[in-house]
């Protein structure tokens, strides 16, 4: 049979003062690596770099802000993702050493190449949308300019609408660690996934068209190839992780038939 998780249970109360110092250290980082992020925002021009998709469409190379306080709470909200990314690292290393002792050694395996994939997952889905979708999106869209209409972009929305392109393709590439957690537990199936190849297909268009802003063809062609793409990938990741359950599945019937 399974080995136990842990030989001995920890108390509640002592359950809750790990968790207290595992918050502080995750604070903490959050704190060192915003103010770290901020810091470098303010050296260097990370913004100006945000604003190389926008910047042939502005009359004179700057976004216009109508509040006083947009481009501080827009050099704040980049510095806040930039530091959550800096403090990755040590917000794993804390959720994981809280989580490891309740996992088996078989979930531990799982865990951490689901994390490492997700996260890569997720940085490829965000580059895609800045690198190639938004370039797209953005010429078709300004492209309906004429004479007798002058671009006035905001500061608020035009990192508004980035963040929420972006943001909504790295979600959207998770699609293959989603469909490995349901295989783990069982609710779905290689063949099974096979069967609705033709749906998928339909279903990437329809979310591509949901996602992309543009709604021209080509930003839908570009977004539907990758989302399909993932499914195939995900099919096979789902066939190693039901030959691997299955496999474990035997193991434990064949251990228990042994000790009968």
């Amino acid at each position: 049979m399974a080995a136990p998780r842990q030989e001995k249970e920890m108390p509640f109360l002592d359950h809750l003062e790990e968790l207290r110092q595992r918050l502080f250290w995750i604070v903490g980082a959050l704190a060192v690596g915003i103010i770290a992020a901020f810091a470098i925002m303010m050296r260097f021009d990370v913004m100006g770099l945000l604003l190389g998709p926008i910047n042939a469409y502005l009359p004179e190379g700057k976004l216009v802000f109508t509040n006083p306080g947009d481009p501080f709470r827009v050099l704040m909200l980049w510095s806040f993702a930039l530091g959550t990314v800096f403090a990755f690292p040590v917000l794993a290393w804390q959720i994981w050493g809280f989580l490891s002792p309740a996992l088996y050694t078989h979930e531990k395996k799982v865990v951490i190449p689901v994390l490492v994939g997700a996260t890569l997952l997720f940085l490829m889905g965000m580059a895609l949308a800045f690198f190639v979708i938004l370039p797209i999106t953005l010429r078709f869209l300004m492209g309906f300019q004429t004479d007798s209409m002058a671009p006035m972009i905001t500061v608020s929305g035009y990192f508004s609408f980035v963040v929420g392109l972006v943001l909504a393709f790295g979600v959207v590439f998770e699609m293959p660690i989603v469909v490995v957690a349901l295989t783990a537990l069982g609710l779905t199936t290689p063949s099974f996934l096979s069967r609705f190849r033709r749906h998928a297909a339909v279903l990437c268009l329809i979310v591509a068209a949901l996602i992309t802003p543009g709604g021209d063809p080509m930003s839908l062609l570009i977004m539907t190839l990758p989302l399909y793409l993932l499914y195939e990938v995900s099919i096979g990741l789902s066939g190693i992780v039901y030959r691997r359950r299955l496999k474990h599945e035997r193991s434990l019937l064949a251990s228990e038939g042994a000790g009968v």
